[in-house]
């Protein structure tokens, strides 16, 4: 019986815990269907939302996990409510039990409708947020979401964030990416944008090793370029 060395194991662990998508727990079923007020509003009526605001109900009502009705709008992807709720005082960087925003939910996502009017309404690209001390710009780049990643560039986020398992956007964009097109535009993105090359992994790794260790030649390629050594 063959074993996997420790580091390797590690390695594997980490990724499999550092998913996004797995830290994110939209409202299940249940909870859509229970809903009531401003949370059951923020499912797609925009009519309701405004009528319940001007009654005096508050917009940001938080259910048991934390989440205000902008967060159900956002998971759900109801750009006119989010719209809708922002505009009448929802707080676009409220984070809900998980540490997440909307900006992050929408970028994880990959809903650059949901992310730019999150930014226009005040929501902010340098949160720290989700159970790793990460940022939506992190998540993107985890994912391949190269518009995603260029917007949020564009709104100031953190380049060189590194968040609590020791990776940048850029690190994740390698190592948690599979080296094709959508990962290799989102590491040019964050190249471009003046990301650095030269942070290294807790393991001492710098992105060019951890590109070439992956056989990701485009990445080698862009990095190379870059000066990356």
């Amino acid at each position: 019986m063959s074993f996997l060395p420790m580091f390797a194991c590690m390695a594997l662990m980490l990724i499999a815990f550092a998913s996004p998508a797995l830290a994110q727990i939209p409202p299940s079923e249940g909870e859509l269907r229970v809903y009531a007020g401003l949370h059951a509003a923020a499912k797609g009526d925009v009519a309701e939302i405004e009528r319940l605001i001007k009654a005096g109900e508050k917009p940001n009502v938080q259910d048991s996990k934390s989440r205000t009705p902008l967060h159900v709008a956002a998971f759900a992807g109801k750009h006119a409510a989010a719209r809708a709720l922002i505009k009448l005082g929802a707080n676009p960087n409220a984070l809900e039990a998980q540490r997440y925003d909307i900006i992050t939910i929408a970028s994880v996502a990959n809903d650059v409708e949901m992310l730019k009017l999150a930014i226009e309404g005040g929501g902010k690209a340098t949160n720290i947020t989700s159970p790793y001390d990460g940022t939506a710009l992190i998540a993107a780049a985890h994912l391949g979401h190269a518009e995603v990643v260029r917007t949020l560039i564009a709104a100031k986020a953190p380049l060189d964030h590194v968040n609590n398992l020791g990776w940048t956007a850029l690190i994740e964009s390698i190592v948690l990416g599979n080296g094709g097109k959508n990962h290799t535009d989102t590491l040019k993105a964050l190249v471009d944008a003046g990301a650095s090359t030269k942070l290294a992994d807790r393991q001492g790794a710098t992105p060019l090793a951890l590109a070439r260790s992956r056989n990701y030649a485009e990445m080698v390629k862009i990095l190379e370029a870059a000066g990356a050594k």
